[in-house]
């Protein structure tokens, strides 16, 4: 048992700017957004709320379509593992960078503010683990109030 480890993230939060996506030279999307995390709890000793906010550095690859749906203020859930990695700064000193290398992206929100609410937007990699359900259209605003009867029903 000792061999076995886990390197698993899941957050839920907001963007803090506009996702920007940039390409390696062999021509791979890498999109990066910082995801602010709330924690919010009372001071035992004043009895006041208290709330605190975690910044979390996101890295995404393949997924080049997603910076106009990943803007600031955007709710968003996603799961991932931790990576540290490390360069020389200008001065010579190692700069240590942690990072969420997302594997799994859902975009979270209203109907009116983005399309497809709900449905995983997921890398590759993670998309051949398991099928894809495709979303179907919203229906029309003016339809929402109307009865389901038996034909209405696809199976």
């Amino acid at each position: 048992m000792a061999s076995r480890s886990v390197n698993k993230v899941i957050l839920l939060g907001h963007l803090g700017k506009d996702a920007e996506t940039k390409f390696t030279p062999s021509g791979q999307a890498r999109t990066t957004f910082p995801l602010a995390t709330n924690r919010r709890w009372k001071d035992q000793q004043s009895g006041e709320w208290k709330e605190e906010t975690e910044w979390h550095n996101i890295l995404l690859w393949r997924s080049e379509n997603l910076a106009n749906y990943l803007l600031k203020g955007k709710q968003v859930y996603l799961e991932g593992r931790l990576q540290t990695r490390n360069y020389e700064d200008k001065d010579g000193k190692k700069v240590y960078f942690t990072e969420v290398v997302c594997d799994d992206l859902i975009l979270l929100g209203s109907r009116g503010e983005q399309p497809d609410m709900g449905q995983p937007v997921s890398t590759p990699r993670s998309t051949a683990s398991r099928p894809q359900a495709s979303a179907a259209p919203a229906p029309p605003a003016d339809d929402l109030n109307q009865a389901v009867n038996d034909d209405d029903i696809p199976f």
